[in-house]
């Protein structure tokens, strides 16, 4: 049993599955994948991510901007209406990238932190996103009091350190397909690294397809990759990875309700 803890459904091509979503589903049973959450990057596509979760039991939803897409953010109103959506199980995903954006970027860490208001607000744990911003993202969290709410650093890719610092806070860290690029060195360590118990995977489909599918359109069946390659690198049994990131998953976001 696996769990796909950060996709995008709603941006899926669906050409390889006859256009229909309901390929994707089946591709990802049989891989094993039984719970999705899909994450939401904007406004004008978060009605698409809530019709995921509503047309299939095993896919649940986020509510939140891209730290690269939330200059326009002035309140957090309409974010708080769509969180009441009885599958809305997080908040984001959320963070900071100084890597796509560049200048004066205090309006990104406003928007974070009016994340972290919402999520406090809402009883509802953080998907972070972020890039080339450790220091800036570190203190925000720890400022605003995420550890409150919990979470999660999505697609980590940054040092052991960062990821020390924040599973004290009590986050996880979850590793995406890039975990199995044979050049990311540095995130092989964190991946030995990090405790089980605060580890999950995900695939951030349709974008970082791991290996044997790279520069592919990725799906959330591919996850299995993900976790397959960890356990290899850890020497640790494929079942005992994908039992407990599953088990991680249901804790994180309070599954029991669905169980």
């Amino acid at each position: 049993m696996l769990v796909d803890s950060h996709c995008h459904l709603n941006m899926l091509d669906l050409q390889p599955f006859d256009g229909k979503l309901e390929g994707v589903m089946q591709a990802a049973n049989q891989a094993g994948v039984t719970q999705m959450l899909c994450v939401s990057v904007d406004l004008p596509t978060l009605p698409q991510v809530l019709a995921c979760a509503e047309r299939y039991p095993q896919v649940f939803a986020s509510v939140g901007i891209h730290p690269n897409d939330s200059q326009d953010i002035t309140d957090i109103t309409q974010l708080l209406e769509f969180s009441q959506h009885e599958k809305v199980i997080a908040i984001g995903e959320t963070g900071l990238d100084y890597y796509r954006s560049t200048g004066d970027l205090e309006w990104q860490r406003e928007a974070f932190r009016q994340h972290i208001t919402l999520a406090k607000k809402t009883e509802k744990p953080l998907i972070i996103h972020t890039r080339d911003a450790r220091e800036d993202t570190l203190n925000i969290m720890q400022a605003e009091d995420a550890q409150s709410v919990g979470g999660v650093l999505h697609c980590f890719t940054e040092t052991w350190e960062m990821a020390q610092t924040a599973i004290d806070l009590g986050f996880y860290i979850s590793f995406s397909g890039i975990v199995t690029f044979k050049n990311a060195k540095e995130l092989h360590e964190v991946a030995k690294k990090v405790p089980l118990e605060r580890m999950l995977v995900e695939t951030d489909s349709p974008f970082l397809a791991p290996v044997p599918y790279r520069g592919k359109a990725n799906y959330p069946a591919y996850v299995r990759h993900v976790a397959e390659f960890i356990a290899e690198l850890r020497n640790e049994p494929f079942e005992k990875i994908a039992e407990q990131t599953t088990e991680n998953f249901q804790r994180l976001f309070n599954l029991k309700i669905f169980i």
